[in-house]
C-alpha cells in the first residue's frame, strides 16, 4: 500500500510541478487591450524578430513582429487561425498607415495589439510572444520536427537549406524553414504557410507519446517554453494550452490561411506592401467572430 500511495503522489505531484513551474517562470509584459469585449476567446500570437541570445555576430538592433497570428475560438467552438502578413499596409493608431510589424517596433506588445484590434474588429484576450531563439530551444528540446516542403531551396538570408519532401527538422533548420521568403516565389505567403506549419508541428511533437511518457523531455519541454515565451499579465499557461488545442483544430478543420487580399505585392511610401481587400475584410472577421467560416473563405491570393 506504502508502494502504491507514493507512486500515486509522483504521478499526481510531477505533473502539478511541472504546470506551476513552466507558469511561474514564462516573461510577462504589459500587454493590455483596451477595445469592447467581443465574444468567444481571441488570441494573438507573434513571433518576434528579435536577436537577443542568437548569433552575436548579427548586427541588427531592435526588433519586429516577424509574424503576426490571430487565433480564434467562437462560442460554438469553432477554432480559426488567421495568419496576418507583416507587411499588410494597416493603420498604427497615433502613428498612421504603415507595414503591420511597424507597430511592434513603434509600441512593443500593446500597440501592436490595438492596431490588430482596430483592423479585425476582434477583442484580443490573451497576447503570447516568441523570439527566435525561443523557436529553436523549445524545437531543440523535443529533439526534432517534421517538416515538409516541396522545393528544393538554398537561401542564403535565411539560412534554409531544403531538399523537395518531408524531413527531420532540428530547432536551427526549423526556424530558417519558418523565416524564408526571398527564395519563395510566393514570398509572404509561401512563409506564412511555413510559420503555421511549424507551429503545429511543434504542438503535435509536444503531444505525442515519446514527451508524455518521457519525465526528462517533458522538463526540458517546461524549460525551454518558460524561458522563449513571452505573455500578458492576464495570460497563464493553461491559455497557452488552449491555443495550441485551438491552434491544433483549425489546422485540422481546415480553417487556416490570411485574410481577403487585394494585392502581395503593392507599392507605396512604406515600400512593398499587401493591402487587404477593404470590402471583404469585415465580413471576414464577423464570420471569424461568429464560428462561421468556411475553408472557401481562405482562398490565398494568386
Amino acid at each position: 500500500m506504502g508502494v502504491l500511495t507514493l507512486v500515486l503522489v509522483v504521478i499526481i505531484a510531477w505533473p502539478t510541478w511541472l504546470i506551476w513551474h513552466t507558469n511561474a517562470s514564462m516573461h510577462r509584459v504589459d500587454a493590455t487591450s483596451t477595445a469592447p469585449n467581443t465574444r468567444g476567446t481571441t488570441y494573438l500570437f507573434a513571433g518576434s524578430d528579435t536577436r537577443d541570445g542568437w548569433n552575436p555576430d548579427d548586427p541588427t538592433e531592435g526588433q519586429r513582429s516577424d509574424s503576426t497570428i490571430l487565433v480564434h475560438r467562437a462560442p460554438n467552438g469553432q477554432a480559426s487561425m488567421v495568419s496576418l502578413p507583416r507587411d499588410s499596409y494597416v493603420n498604427i493608431p497615433g502613428y498612421g498607415m504603415n507595414k503591420l510589424n511597424a507597430a511592434f517596433a513603434y509600441g512593443g506588445p500593446s500597440l501592436l495589439i490595438e492596431t490588430v484590434e482596430e483592423a479585425t474588429g476582434l477583442h484580443v484576450d490573451h497576447y503570447v510572444q516568441i523570439g527566435m531563439v525561443g523557436v529553436t530551444d523549445t524545437i531543440d528540446a523535443l529533439g526534432s520536427v517534421e517538416l515538409c516542403w516541396d522545393a528544393d531551396v538554398s537561401d542564403e538570408f535565411s539560412g534554409m537549406q531544403w531538399t523537395a519532401g518531408c524531413h527531420r527538422a532540428n530547432g536551427e533548420e526549423a526556424l530558417a524553414f519558418s523565416r524564408m521568403r526571398y527564395s519563395d516565389p510566393t514570398g509572404d505567403v509561401g512563409r506564412q504557410q511555413r510559420q503555421r506549419q511549424v507551429m503545429n508541428a511543434v504542438v503535435s511533437e509536444a503531444l505525442s507519446p515519446a514527451v508524455l511518457v518521457n519525465p526528462v523531455k517533458q522538463y526540458r519541454l517546461s524549460e525551454a517554453a518558460a524561458n522563449a515565451l513571452t505573455v500578458g499579465q492576464d495570460t497563464n499557461i493553461f491559455n497557452v494550452a488552449t491555443l495550441m488545442m485551438a491552434m491544433r483544430k483549425a489546422t485540422a478543420d481546415g480553417l487556416v490561411g490570411m485574410p481577403p487580399i487585394a494585392s502581395v505585392d503593392a507599392m507605396n511610401e512604406a515600400g512593398a506592401v499587401m493591402l487587404w481587400d477593404e470590402a471583404a475584410v469585415p465580413t471576414f472577421f464577423e464570420n471569424m467572430k461568429n464560428g462561421t467560416l468556411t475553408q472557401e473563405d481562405f482562398v490565398l491570393p494568386q
